[in-house]
C-alpha cells in the first residue's frame, strides 16, 4: 500500500503538481464538453454513453442551477397581454360535470370562445377516440329490447360531428403528443400543414417520435392545424421544442402552429445550417433556436398572469369581459385537480401544462428569447483552458519558497482565483440580462476551485515532504552537533590536560609558588601557559596568546607549547635562543598565517635572577613585598614582535632581579579586552585597581582568583569575546640555608 501511495505522491508532486492539475483540467474540460451532448444521444450510445452521462451529470446540474438562477433574478416581465387561457378548472367541473365532457358541450365552449373573435384557438386536449356519450354510440350499447329508442338516438346529431363543425368555424389548432411506443390509440402520423425546411435536412437534429397520439381524423380535418405539445421528460421544464418530428414528418409545436393560423401564413419555415436548426419562423417572426429546434423558455412569474386565466363556466355563463379574448391567442386546457400534469419551472413554481404553452407564446410575442449559441460552449472551453493553464503555471510559482528562505512567501492566489470566478458569474448575469444569452460561468468557477485545490494540495504535500526532509536534516545536524560537541569536549579536556597543574607540579617546593588559570572562549582556544624545572635551580615558564580562536588556534597553541618546551630542554642559550628557534620553526610551517604573542622567562629560584623575553605580549605586573605595584615597561624588557611576524628575528633578553616575596602577574589580552553588555572594555586601569587592592601578603592563588572574579563581575554574563589566561609567579626567596 505504501508503494502505491508513494507512487501517487510522486505523480501528484511531479513538476510541482502541474501535471496532475493539467490532467484534472483536461478531464474536466472533456466532461463539460460531453455534457452538452443531448441525453437521448448519450443514452443511445450504450454503456459508454451512460458512463459519460453519469460523469457529466454533476457539471450539467451546476450549469442548470446557474441558468435557473438567472431566471430567478431576472424573470420575464410581460409587456402586452396577447394570450388568454380558458381553463376547465374545479369550478367548471363542479358546475358542468366530470371530465370528459360530452363533445357537444366542448363544441359550445369553442363557439363561446369564437364569439369573441380570437386570432387563434389552441386546444391542449387529445380526442383520439369517438365520444362515448354521443347518441349513436349510446344506441350501439342498447339491447334489442330497446330497438325503438336506439333508432331514435341514431337520428340525433353526432357529438363528434357537432364538434367538427365548431372546430371548422373557428381558427382552431388541435394538440397531439409524440410517443416512443405504440398504444391502442396511437398512430404513425397525423394531418398537418406543410413545414418548409431551408438549408439542409432538419430530421437528424430534431427530437423524433415513431408514434403520435392525435385526435380523430374527422376532427383533424376540421381544425385549421395540428401540432405537438410533447416536452422532454424532465423534473424542471426549461427547454421547449418549436419543431419536432413524427417519423419522417417535421411537425410544429402548438405555439408555432397557433401563430401560423393567427397570421394566415401558408407554412412555417425551419432554417438549418451546419450546426443544426438555426431558427424557426412564421410570417415576420423569426425565433433563434438551439441546434435541436428547441428554445430555452424565459418564464414570467405565474402571479403576473393570473388575470388572463378565464374559467370555462364563467365564459359559458357570459361573465367574461368583452376584451378578455378578442384578437388574442386563446388556449383551452385542463387545470382541475387530477386532470393535468403539473410541471416545475426554473422559478420554483408548479404550473399546469397549459401554462407552459401560454408562456411560450408570450415569450415569442414579447420578443424575449433565451439562447445558448452553438459557439458559446467553445468560448467557455477556451476560457476554461486558458485561465486554467495560466493558473497551473502561476500558482506553483507564487507559492514557491525562495532559495534559502525558512518559509514560503505569502500568496494571494486564492483571492484572485475567487475574483476570476466572481467576474465570470457576474458576466453571465450581465449577458443574460442584456442579450438573453446563457453563459456558464459556474462550471468554470468550479473547475478553477478544483484546480486551486489540486495545486495547493500539491504545494501542501510538498511542504510536508520538505518539513519531513528538514526534520531529518535537523535531526542529523543535531546528531552531528552532539557528536562534534562531544569531540570538542574531548579536545577541550585534552588541551587543558596538556597544561601543567600548578597545584601538583612542584610538591614540597618552598622557594617559589606558581598558579595559573585558562578559560577558552569556545570549547578550545589559543591561550597557553607552561612551566617546568629545567634543572635544580632554574624554573622555565611562559604565557602566550595565539591569534584567532577555536580549533586552528588550539592546534597552533599546542605546537607552540611543544616547540618552546622542547627548545628549553635542549638549548643552553637561554630564553632569547628558545624564542628565536621557536619563531623560525613556526614561521616555516604557518599555512594559516597565524601568530602568537608570549612572555617566556627563566627564573633562578635560588637567587631571584629572572631572564625574560617579551614577544609582543602585554607587559607583566610586579607586586612587591611592600605592596607596591608596577607594570614592567615593555621597553625595559627584551624581546621583539610576536612569533611568525618576522621569521628570522633575533630576540633579546632582559634580566630582572626579583626580591624575596615579589609576585609576578602575567595575563593575556582576554583579560584587558573583556567586554561587558554595554561594549566597554575591562582595560589595564581596572586590572591595576584589582591588583592594588590585594595587599602585600596575597598568594599566587589569591591573585589569580581575584583577577578572574573582578573580570567576571565586570562582564556580568556577557558572551566571552576572547580566551583569557592568568599566570602568577611568587618568588618566596632562597633556601633557608642561603639567606
Amino acid at each position: 500500500m505504501s508503494r502505491w501511495a508513494g507512487l501517487f505522491g510522486n505523480l501528484f508532486l511531479y513538476q510541482r503538481g502541474r501535471v496532475a492539475a493539467l490532467a484534472f483540467l483536461l478531464f474536466y474540460a472533456a466532461i463539460v464538453l460531453l455534457g452538452e451532448v443531448p441525453a437521448q444521444t448519450l443514452a443511445a450510445s450504450g454503456f459508454t454513453g451512460r458512463v459519460v452521462q453519469t460523469l457529466s451529470a454533476p457539471v450539467a446540474a451546476i450549469r442548470q442551477l446557474l441558468f435557473d438562477g438567472y431566471q430567478r433574478v431576472f424573470p420575464r416581465v410581460r409587456h402586452e397581454q396577447k394570450v388568454a387561457i380558458v381553463v376547465i378548472d374545479e369550478k367548471s367541473l363542479k358546475r358542468e360535470g366530470q371530465w370528459p365532457w360530452p363533445r357537444n358541450k366542448l363544441a359550445v365552449l369553442i363557439d363561446a370562445v369564437a364569439a369573441y373573435q380570437p386570432v387563434a384557438i389552441g386546444l391542449d386536449i387529445y380526442l383520439p377516440e369517438p365520444d362515448q356519450t354521443s347518441p349513436e354510440q349510446v344506441a350501439k350499447r342498447l339491447g334489442v329490447e330497446n330497438g325503438f329508442l336506439a333508432k331514435q338516438l341514431t337520428e340525433l346529431p353526432s357529438y363528434d360531428v357537432r364538434l367538427s363543425k365548431a372546430l371548422e368555424s373557428a381558427p382552431t389548432v388541435l394538440a397531439a403528443a409524440g410517443f416512443d411506443f405504440a398504444t391502442l390509440s396511437t398512430s404513425d402520423g397525423l394531418r398537418i400543414f406543410p413545414v418548409t425546411v431551408l438549408g439542409g435536412d432538419a430530421l437528424p437534429y430534431l427530437q423524433r417520435f415513431p408514434f403520435v397520439l392525435a385526435s380523430l381524423p374527422q376532427l383533424q380535418a376540421a381544425a385549421r392545424g395540428q401540432a405537438l405539445v410533447s416536452i422532454e421528460e424532465e423534473t424542471v421544464v426549461r427547454r421547449i421544442p418549436l419543431v419536432s418530428a413524427v417519423g419522417e414528418l417535421v411537425v410544429p409545436s402548438l405555439s408555432m402552429e397557433m401563430l401560423r393560423v393567427a397570421s394566415a401564413s401558408t407554412a412555417i419555415e425551419v432554417n438549418v445550417d451546419g450546426h443544426g436548426v438555426r431558427s424557426v419562423g412564421v410570417a415576420d417572426l423569426d425565433v433563434a433556436t438551439q441546434s435541436r429546434g428547441d428554445i430555452w423558455l424565459h418564464f414570467a412569474r405565474q402571479a403576473q398572469g393570473e388575470d388572463r386565466n378565464i374559467s370555462a363556466v364563467d365564459l359559458l355563463n357570459g361573465k367574461t369581459p368583452g376584451d378578455a379574448l378578442t384578437s388574442k391567442l386563446v388556449l383551452i386546457g385542463l387545470t382541475g385537480i387530477g386532470l393535468n400534469d403539473r410541471r416545475a419551472t426554473p422559478l420554483g413554481e408548479q404550473v399546469p401544462g397549459i401554462e407552459i404553452q401560454a408562456q411560450v407564446l408570450e415569450s415569442m410575442l414579447d420578443g424575449r428569447f433565451l439562447l445558448r449559441p452553438w459557439w458559446m460552449k467553445w468560448v467557455e472551453l477556451g476560457l476554461l483552458l486558458g485561465i486554467g493553464v495560466a493558473m497551473i503555471w502561476i500558482v506553483p510559482k507564487s507559492r514557491a519558497r525562495p532559495l534559502g528562505a525558512a518559509r514560503r512567501r505569502p500568496s494571494h492566489v486564492g483571492w484572485w482565483v475567487t475574483g476570476v470566478g466572481v467576474f465570470l458569474l457576474l458576466s453571465g448575469f450581465w449577458l443574460f440580462w442584456g442579450n438573453g444569452w446563457l453563459f456558464d460561468g459556474a462550471s468554470m468557477s468550479v473547475a478553477f476551485a478544483g484546480l486551486l485545490a489540486s495545486l495547493v494540495s500539491s504545494s501542501t504535500l510538498e511542504v510536508e515532504l520538505d518539513n519531513r526532509r528538514l526534520a531529518t536534516e535537523r535531526q542529523h545536524l543535531r546528531e552531528e552537533a552532539a557528536r562534534f560537541a562531544g569531540e570538542m569536549e574531548v579536545a577541550r579536556r585534552i588541551q587543558l590536560g596538556s597544561l601543567p597543574n600548578a597545584k601538583r607540579a612542584f610538591p614540597g617546593e618552598k622557594r617559589f609558588a606558581i598558579d595559573a588559570l585558562i578559560e577558552p572562549a569556545r570549547e578550545v582556544g589559543g591561550d597557553l601557559y607552561d612551566f617546568f624545572m629545567i634543572d635544580a635551580c632554574r624554573l622555565y615558564f611562559l604565557i602566550g596568546d595565539v591569534s584567532g580562536k577555536g580549533v586552528p588556534a588550539s592546534l597552533f597553541m599546542a605546537v607552540t607549547k611543544a616547540l618552546t618546551r622542547s627548545f628549553a630542554s635542549r638549548l643552553s642559550g637561554g630564553p632569547a635562543e628558545i624564542v628565536s628557534a621557536a619563531n623560525a620553526d613556526l614561521s616555516r610551517e604557518n599555512v594559516e598565517t597565524l601568530f602568537v604573542t608570549l612572555l617566556l622567562g627563566v627564573l633562578n629560584v635560588d637567587s631571584g635572577e629572572l631572564e625574560l623575553v617579551n614577544a609582543g605580549h602585554d607587559a607583566p605586573w610586579r607586586l612587591g613585598v611592600d605592596g607596591a605595584l608596577e607594570q614592567i615597561s615593555t621597553d625595559a624588557v627584551g624581546g621583539g614582535p610576536p612569533l611568525c611576524v618576522v621569521e628570522d628575528f633575533a630576540y633579546s633578553v632582559s634580566r630582572i632581579q626579583l626580591h624575596a616575596g615579589d609576585r609576578l602577574c602575567m595575563v593575556t589580552d582576554g583579560i584587558t579586552e573583556a567586554t561587558n553588555g554595554a561594549g566597554e572594555l575591562y582595560g589595564s586601569a581596572r586590572l591595576r585597581v584589582a591588583l592594588t587592592g590585594l595587599g602585600a601578603g596575597a598568594s599566587a592563588e589569591t591573585i589569580t582568583q581575584q583577577v578572574r572574579t573582578d573580570v567576571g563581575i565586570f562582564v556580568a554574563g556577557a558572551e566571552a569575546s576572547d580566551d583569557l589566561a592568568v599566570l602568577v609567579l611568587h618568588w618566596i626567596g632562597p633556601p633557608a640555608g642561603q639567606r
